[in-house]
């Protein structure tokens, strides 16, 4: 039997409405279709949030369709039928003998589509965030008649002002990352393995709150002394002692909508270094905050929160935030020196103050998942904004 539509993350029109924005950018670059591999991508103009790994996949937007056609891998094709809008004339299965194969891959029967679709001999996007260069390369080679444009950033860039219907559910993910944060500080205690820690918080994540479920588990990073000034590292089979000082970044997901949050655990008193980067840290956190508005740029945003750390005697020297969205980052906008994006409302960020840089053994995190309004700033995660102390 066929299978059946899920229910739609957002209705026909929203997805229509994105697609009408990535065809106005289309028609100024002369581009007749345009081929979307990223994933974050693929998502947000189809609602597909399976996970096929690494197997080519591909979204083809023509200028003179309503629906994009996507191509993956013939096993998927279910998945895209269930969860995306799209109708099942648009959703197409590659076999198997494209599949780890050295001469021919996934990508070749997308390119035979453009053929088939009278699309190979006109403009051709290519967004290369997600193409290697071998087959970026097949691209130009096979397609050696049409005009191939680089359209790398397009849609990410469209993604980054949000809908009201994304944002709800952003503040739904943002619940569920609070909802981790608070757990965290229930379980984290001396003698607990970190992997029995981040357990029962990523079980959090998968209930969700609120009555929303999580439909994801972004990585967490959790690590404890003396390793908290690595950035990006999970947990270990190491037991938790008095005096362990604990770091943990985590998300809550909904369809693909990430709202990471940040924050920092002491077992025990904590040292004086820890609460003195921590008031330094709160304090740029909250000039950020404070400052975020329309019209300002990232570049402004990082201004004021180096010159609130300064007053701390305390320097960052990565950025203090980036977009969020579809699978945690937007590869567009930061809040670092020099960034010229002007801010609009309902972009979202996850406004990072993490500081790893202070000593190679020692770190501290605090994060919040804001939202630009039309005055200012929306903070979506609600966890209290505080070093935890823990007996």
């Amino acid at each position: 039997m066929p299978i059946t539509k899920a229910p739609q993350a957002f209705p026909r029109t929203e997805y229509l409405r994105r697609l009408t924005a990535v065809k106005s950018e289309m028609a100024q670059r002369d581009v007749d279709a345009l081929v979307v591999a990223d994933s974050a991508n693929i998502t947000y103009l189809t609602g597909y949030t399976a996970r096929s790994g690494t197997d080519p996949k591909g979204l083809v937007i023509s200028i003179r369709e309503d629906e994009p056609t996507i191509i993956l891998r013939k096993m998927d094709v279910p998945a895209a039928l269930h969860q995306t809008f799209l109708e099942r004339r648009t959703v197409i299965g590659y076999p198997e003998n494209l599949v780890a194969n050295p001469e021919k891959d996934g990508y070749d029967a997308l390119i035979d589509f453009l053929f088939d679709a009278g699309l190979a001999h006109h403009g051709v996007g290519l967004d290369m965030s997600a193409l290697s260069v071998p087959t970026a390369e097949k691209f130009k080679t096979r397609l050696s008649k049409a005009k191939i444009v680089d359209c790398t950033g397009v849609v990410a860039w469209i993604r980054t002002v949000k809908s009201d219907l994304e944002i709800a559910y952003m503040k739904e993910a943002a619940a569920i990352a609070d909802a981790g944060v608070m757990r965290a500080a229930e379980v984290i205690r001396p003698g607990v393995q970190e992997s029995d820690a981040i357990a029962e918080i990523v079980a959090t994540l998968a209930r969700g709150a609120n009555g929303k479920v999580g439909t994801w588990i972004a990585t967490p990073y959790l690590c404890s002394s003396p390793r908290t000034g690595t950035s990006h590292i999970t947990w270990t089979e190491d037991i938790l002692h008095p005096a362990s000082q604990i770091n943990l970044e985590i998300a809550g997901v909904r369809h693909g909508y990430t709202a990471p949050i940040c924050r920092t655990y002491s077992i025990g008193k904590p040292s004086d270094r820890l609460r003195r980067i921590h008031e330094a840290q709160l304090a740029g956190l909250e000039a950020g905050i404070s400052t975020i508005r329309p019209g300002i740029t990232g570049g402004d945003v990082a201004a004021a929160i180096d010159r609130a750390l300064d007053k701390h005697g305390v320097r960052k020297e990565s950025r203090c935030g980036y977009a969020i969205g579809i699978d945690w980052r937007e590869m567009t906008a930061s809040f670092s020196e020099g960034d010229v994006t002007v801010l609009k409302p309902n972009m979202t960020f996850h406004l990072h103050l993490g500081n790893w840089m202070i000593e190679e053994d020692f770190g501290y995190v605090i994060s919040e998942t804001i939202r630009v309004t039309d005055f200012g700033t929306e903070v979506l995660t609600k966890a209290p904004r505080k070093l935890f102390e823990l007996c």
